[in-house]
């Protein structure tokens, strides 16, 4: 059960990944073109803190059934993760805000949750070696 999880949640991460690409590449486009905050963008946006969230809701499924309370740096990457999913959210402050409000914002809530997810794996042992 826990290789499947451990599966499962890394497997997540790659969705997630080509979500925020695809999201800081419509932001900056969004942004230097001064586009309208179109129905793409805002969908992108969803989809970037939803697999968030999915990836948060995994992981803590995993650290349920790890049995990781006891354990420093599972403490640590749960809660830079959980930090960071919260601020995933956070786009939906800004959606009465004029587009180029929003692009920006959306812009550095993308990078916002990237720094903490570079810092909650660094907390991990393995890093990012990608080693279990």
């Amino acid at each position: 059960m826990q290789d499947f999880l451990f599966g499962l949640h890394s497997g997540v991460r790659w969705l997630v990944v080509l979500i925020t690409i695809l999201a800081l590449l419509k932001l900056v486009l969004g942004l230097v073109q001064k586009s309208a905050y179109d129905q793409l963008t805002y969908r992108l946006m969803i989809a970037f803190s939803g697999l968030t969230t999915v990836q948060w809701v995994l992981g803590l499924i995993l650290f349920l059934a790890l049995n990781s309370f006891g354990v420093g740096y599972r403490w640590e990457h749960a809660l830079t993760m959980t930090i960071a999913v919260a601020v995933s959210h956070m786009h939906m402050r800004w959606k009465n805000a004029p587009d180029a409000v929003r692009y920006r914002t959306s812009l550095l809530i993308v990078i916002a949750v990237l720094v903490l997810v570079y810092v909650g794996v660094a907390r991990l042992p393995q890093g990012w070696s990608g080693q279990v």
